[in-house]
This record gives C-alpha cells, sequence and structure tokens, in this order.
C-alpha cells in the first residue's frame, strides 16, 4: 500500500484552522453560557411591576431595575449581583438610586428603599425561563419581605436605556468587554437634576413665617431703609468668655461604636458550603487602621491590626442565618482617614472582594446570604 505524503505547509495551515475553529467554539460556549440570565426580565416583587436588565460579567452581574405603575410613573436603580451557573442560584440588589419619577408610593419614598433579591433561576419548558424568590429591603431584610416572580422575555423593553445595545449585541460584547465597562460607568452615574428643580431662598414673607416660636416679628425691610429713617449702627459690648475646663470624654467601646454609627451597605456576597473564610488586609498605605468584626450583632474579633498580611478567619456555613448582617467597626482611623480595608471572602472555590471603608459616623456592612 502507498502511503500519502501531505506537504508540511499543508498540516500547518491545518493546524491553523483547528485553531480558529476551537477559539471560536470556546468563545460560543462562553456566550451560550451567559446567554440565560442575560437579557430583559419582567414580573413582580409581591404588587410591584418590574423591569429588571441583567448582564452577566463572569460570575458577576449588572445592569438596572424599573419598578413602575406606568411609563411615566418609576423608580429606576442600577443593580450588582452574582450568579452561580451550576447551582443555578441568583443574587441582586439595587445599588445606586439613578431616577425617582414616582407619583405615589410604589416600593418607598426614597434610597432607604432599595431591594434585593435571591431566586433560583430555573427552565419549565422549552424557551421558558423563569426566576421564582424573594426580595426584602437591601438595607434591613427583616422589612419588605415580598415573593418574586420573573419571566426572561423577548428584548422590547418597556424603559429603552443604555443598556438595550448590549443586550442587542451580547456576543459582540462579550468579545469586547470594554463596551460592558464604558456603558457600566455612564449607567451607573446618576441622572441630573433637570432644569428648573434647583433650590431656591425662601422668600422674605416665608422666612418670617418660619421663624423660631418666640423671637419677635421684624420687617423684611431694614429700618434705615425706610423714608425719612436713619438708625445708626448699634454697639455691641461683650464679656470676654470665660474658657471652661476640659471634661475628659470617657471613649466608647466596640460595642457602643457598632450601636452609634450608621451602617452604609458595601456589597452582598453568596455563601453556600461548609465554612466561609475572611481575610482583611489595609486597602491603603499601612497607616495603623484597626478594626473590630461583628456577625448579626454579636462581635466576633477585634483589635483587628490591618496591614498588607492578611488577617483570617473562618465562619461555619451552619452557623449562619438564611441572611446576615456583617459590620466592620472602625476602632480609629489611622494616621490617614478614613479606615479603608480590603475583605477577601472565600467561598468554595471563589473569591468575593470588598473595598470597605469606615469612619466616626459610620461602619461598613457586607451582607451574607444563602442562596
Amino acid at each position: 500500500m502507498r502511503r500519502r505524503c501531505v506537504p508540511s505547509d499543508m498540516i500547518f495551515l491545518r493546524n491553523i484552522r483547528i485553531g480558529v475553529w476551537g477559539i471560536c467554539f470556546f468563545l460560543l460556549v462562553c456566550t451560550v453560557r451567559s446567554q440565560p440570565i442575560t437579557g430583559i426580565w419582567k414580573g413582580k416583587m409581591g404588587s410591584s411591576r418590574v423591569e429588571l436588565k441583567l448582564v452577566r460579567k463572569g460570575d458577576s452581574l449588572t445592569g438596572t431595575s424599573y419598578y413602575y405603575d406606568s411609563k411615566d410613573d418609576y423608580r429606576r436603580y442600577a443593580v450588582k449581583g452574582y450568579f452561580d451557573d451550576r447551582a443555578m442560584d441568583v443574587v441582586w440588589w439595587d445599588d445606586v438610586l439613578l431616577e425617582d419619577h414616582t407619583f405615589r408610593r410604589i416600593i418607598g419614598s426614597g434610597p432607604g428603599d432599595a431591594l434585593m433579591a435571591v431566586a433560583d433561576f430555573n427552565c419549565p419548558g422549552e424557551g421558558i425561563m423563569k426566576m421564582d424568590g424573594k426580595s426584602s429591603l437591601r438595607d434591613n431584610e427583616q422589612k419588605g419581605n415580598k415573593d418574586l416572580h420573573l419571566v426572561k422575555g423577548p428584548n422590547d423593553p418597556v424603559f429603552p436605556d443604555e443598556w438595550d445595545f448590549v443586550l442587542d449585541n451580547y456576543a459582540y460584547s462579550v468579545s469586547n468587554p470594554g463596551i460592558i465597562d464604558s456603558i457600566e460607568r455612564i449607567a451607573f452615574a446618576p441622572a441630573p437634576v433637570p432644569a428648573g428643580y434647583e433650590e431656591a431662598p425662601l422668600p422674605a414673607m416665608a422666612r418670617m413665617k418660619n421663624r423660631p416660636v418666640g423671637q419677635p416679628e421684624t420687617s423684611v425691610f431694614p429700618e434705615s431703609s425706610l423714608p425719612g429713617k436713619s438708625v445708626p449702627d448699634p454697639i455691641v459690648r461683650r464679656e470676654p468668655e470665660k474658657e471652661l475646663p476640659a471634661v475628659p470624654v470617657p471613649a466608647l467601646t466596640n460595642e457602643q461604636k457598632f450601636n452609634s454609627r450608621t451602617k452604609i451597605l458595601q456589597t452582598v456576597i453568596p455563601v453556600k458550603g461548609d465554612s466561609i473564610e475572611l481575610r482583611f488586609y489595609d486597602n491603603a498605605e499601612i497607616d495603623g487602621d484597626s478594626i473590630a468584626v461583628f456577625l448579626n450583632g454579636r462581635m466576633l474579633r477585634e483589635h483587628i491590626l490591618l496591614s498588607d498580611r492578611a488577617y483570617s478567619f473562618k465562619i461555619p456555613v451552619i452557623d449562619l442565618q438564611a441572611d446576615n448582617e456583617l459590620v466592620m467597626v472602625a476602632e480609629n482611623l489611622g494616621t490617614i482617614p478614613p479606615n479603608t480595608s480590603l475583605m477577601v471572602a472565600v467561598v468554595g472555590d471563589k473569591k468575593y472582594e470588598a473595598h470597605l471603608q469606615s469612619t466616626e459616623g459610620s461602619s461598613a456592612l457586607v451582607r451574607l446570604v444563602k442562596p
């Protein structure tokens, strides 16, 4: 039998074609895996109508949410979240209030009514994709609990916006991630205040009506400006102020700092498995920042001195509730305020980073959620 010889240049070209097809297949697989969660979702949270636009970036989600009664009566947020395509768990939350055009109370009356949702992604039939779960207030999981039911529909949004280009050209956007990043920067900027809505000074008569109780009424116009009146400037004699002796203020305990300071949500992390490992670093110049860590109101650690080396400990997942509040309280502000830290949460084979900032008036809050 005569063996067929193949020129080396033909082998080289064949290998190139195989390589190109391999790259195309990899991009296709990545796009297909990302595509189900990416899109426009419509439905209800409780009795509120919702339009949710989600775009997947790796394990993370970005996009926008609309809560509405009509096209002219709505509230819009920029959203962030996570998606686990193995367990089919979805977590997202309202991150920044972008627009508020509500005529009456739909979800609430301000940014404090931002929501967080935990849902299961499921496909009950061919071409049908649903998300079912629960929602609550983002900053207080005990309030606003509602059932959540959303269905993925065609790309015909009730509210057209900048995300529609990404959703209509998702395969192109995946191969050009800079597009998603650029639109995210635009979308996460709150809309400017319309002209004519700037706060104006109170008129003179309104200032008179708002005077403190017990204060005598005075003319809006100075007396010297009235016809025939000339009033000299009064001479005011003031006694020298006496310095009071300084009274030492007792230092607050970490528990008192925890209870008295405002807690500001930084991020939401889905947890599962046996344990979650938390690692804390100083997120800026090493300047002596130290923190205390609270879980659901109970102090876990204190006097954690932040540096470029991780301070780490583990929390058994079985000890966690369905929704948990992890709070970082600044014990001091270091030599360069504010107190800044980087927290890395290791959950199974995934890592989640959170850049935290705490001051004498606020503490950083991270929610740990069991999907």
